[in-house]
């Protein structure tokens, strides 16, 4: 028998919720075994803010996301009193309630925690709402704080890959002070969304170690130094201190207790624990019981993160980041990722298919997704003569580059939509194992690869995958794995468990080696995965610059078209 919940929780029930990029899902979980009773979604109402202000209409330059932060609430509001109706258990009987979110996400705020948007006037600003982890706008920044950094010689940029993103919480600050100084002044606190909720719902502000950790650059203590940020911007000086610094809390801990108002808008009780905040990627590691070195988690949706435990410290080219205690106690948290996958299929379906394969899926009672999965899976390994780059979001390992952009190569006036498809979903696959070879030749070993997320439905995609890498998948048990995460971090919160380890172990759900890879497949993708090399170093590692160049030609084009509007 597996670890046990003490005596007192055996039939107590936690809360997830998970905030995703396009909506929140909140499930009920049972605390002794992690059995899942029920759950509810709700989109967020005004989505994803990419092409304009949805206040004034004002259309947003090239590479700008956000969103609005009450949009989050109302998930609060929504779906979890429906998820607790829907899990029909008392929700007097509910211990605690635990979040995770996507990251980097920021929330420029009062000292209150009042985003800057909902203040009088504001809400025409667009640097006054939340800067959503897929807002690359920042890159310029992003590149002048890694010249910087490699100039120094600042100690932290190893931990790093040797490269800090524009996604991350200096490169995104930085650009609201250079584009809307008054504003920057205005704001108090810049916040990870994932501590916002927990704000919103405990009435504290506590910082979580992983955000902390990966995305704002904090190491062994301390934050990047005042003088280094003078370097970058003489007002930058005081960034860490007056508006990022702030108590950390560890993973699994209590950030503080419902409060009413949460309790009113959640309909739990107030007093119970409010676990401390997480980000959607690794969250989902003890999920999977992924809580030992090795075992890496690929949390595959719009974009894919991958995450792992390691107990050696090692300098990982490209990864996203290493924390000691950033995704269990006790070991090396390694981040790397995908910035799109998911994101990049969507994309294809909604701009580039025919009207007529359109009808024919739909015809067929199919999604367009699921029909041209079906004509991809008949054709033979490189029987459609092409490869791509899944670059269409940027490259965020193991180039950390997010002025890259995506190509496909080898169509002809033969070639079809599947077969384009498909050759999008074998370079998310390379560009998955150029990471687990990145990270094999760094010392720090994938010895299990485990899949969890949306994209675990396409057993095709599962199966290349294995193909690809040369290894076994295993899958998360779970269709919510972020939000059961969550849930395990709930049960440490509110004291049902004395670690996340102990939690994991009773709560998690695996399916281990769901797929197998095929010998001759394998050898066959060996030879596209090659070509995919090739391409790789010579579009992202300078040889040619055309990708940055057309960016720069599309700036220069948006700016133009601005000052004469």
């Amino acid at each position: 028998m597996g670890p046990q919940p003490r005596p007192e929780h055996a039939t107590a029930y936690v809360v997830g919720v998970d905030f995703g990029t396009l909506s929140g899902r909140a499930v009920v979980v049972r605390v002794s075994d992690g059995e899942e009773l029920g759950s509810a979604v709700l989109e967020y109402p005004h989505a994803v803010m990419d092409r304009v202000l949805a206040a004034t209409g004002e259309k947003l330059p090239p590479e700008w996301a956000l969103q609005v932060p009450s949009d989050y609430v109302d998930v609060l509001r929504t779906a979890v009193p429906e998820a607790v109706r829907n899990a029909g258990v008392d929700p007097r009987d509910v211990i605690g309630i635990a979040t995770d979110f996507t990251a980097c996400t920021m929330v420029p705020t009062t000292a209150d925690g009042t985003p800057l948007n909902e203040l009088p006037g504001l809400e025409t600003r667009p640097h006054a709402y939340v800067k959503l982890w897929k807002h690359h706008a920042a890159q310029e920044q992003a590149n002048r704080i890694n010249r910087i950094a490699e100039e120094r010689g600042e100690s932290w940029l190893p931990r790093y890959g040797g490269l800090i993103s524009s996604e991350w919480e200096f490169a995104k600050g930085l650009q609201l002070l250079e584009e809307d100084p008054e504003l920057y002044n205005q704001m108090e606190r810049w916040v990870e969304a994932a501590d916002w909720i927990v704000w919103q719902l405990s009435g504290e502000y506590v910082r979580n170690a992983c955000t902390a950790g990966y995305k704002g650059i904090l190491q062994d203590g301390e934050y990047p130094s005042e003088a280094f940020l003078a370097a970058l911007n003489p007002d930058f000086a005081s960034f860490a201190e007056d508006k990022v610094k702030h108590p950390i809390g560890a993973l699994g801990s209590q950030a503080g207790t419902l409060t009413e108002e949460a309790a009113g808008w959640t309909g739990l009780p107030a007093g119970i624990a409010v676990a401390v905040g997480n980000v959607d990627a690794h969250v989902a590691a003890p999920a999977a019981q992924a809580t030992d070195p090795g075992q890496m988690v690929a949390i595959m949706g719009t974009s894919t993160c991958h995450v792992m435990n390691s107990d050696v410290l090692r300098e990982v080219p490209g990864m996203c980041g290493v924390v000691d205690g950033g995704i269990v106690d006790g070991l090396y948290g390694y981040e790397a990722g995908q910035s799109g996958v998911g994101d990049i299929f969507g994309w294809y379906v909604d701009n580039q298919v025919p009207a007529a394969d359109k009808r024919k899926a739909d015809d067929a009672g199919l999604s367009v997704h699921q029909y041209l999965t079906e004509q991809a899976q008949d054709e033979p390994v490189g029987g459609h003569g092409l490869v791509a780059l899944d670059w269409h979001s940027g490259n965020r390992s193991v180039l950390v580059d997010h002025q890259l952009s995506g190509t496909v190569v080898g169509m002809t006036l033969s070639t079809k939509a599947h077969e384009v498809y498909r050759a999008l979903l074998e370079a998310t696959a390379f560009g998955t194992r150029k990471i687990v070879e990145t990270f094999n030749t760094a010392g720090v070993p994938v010895t299990e690869f485990i899949a969890a997320g949306g994209l675990l439905k396409n057993r095709f995609l599962m199966q290349l995958y294995s193909d690809v890498l040369r290894m076994p998948i295993s899958t998360i048990g779970s269709d919510q794995g972020p939000a059961l995460g969550s849930a395990i971090h709930a049960a440490v919160a509110a004291g049902a468990y004395p670690d996340v380890r102990a939690a994991a172990a009773a709560m998690g759900q695996v399916n281990r080696d769901a797929y197998l890879p095929d010998p001759e497949r394998a050898a066959a993708y060996d030879r596209l995965y090659a070509e995919y090399e090739l391409l790789h170093d010579y579009f992202g590692r300078g040889e040619n610059q055309v990708m940055k160049r057309l960016k720069d030609i599309r700036r220069e084009a948006y700016s133009k078209a601005a000052v004469s509007a």
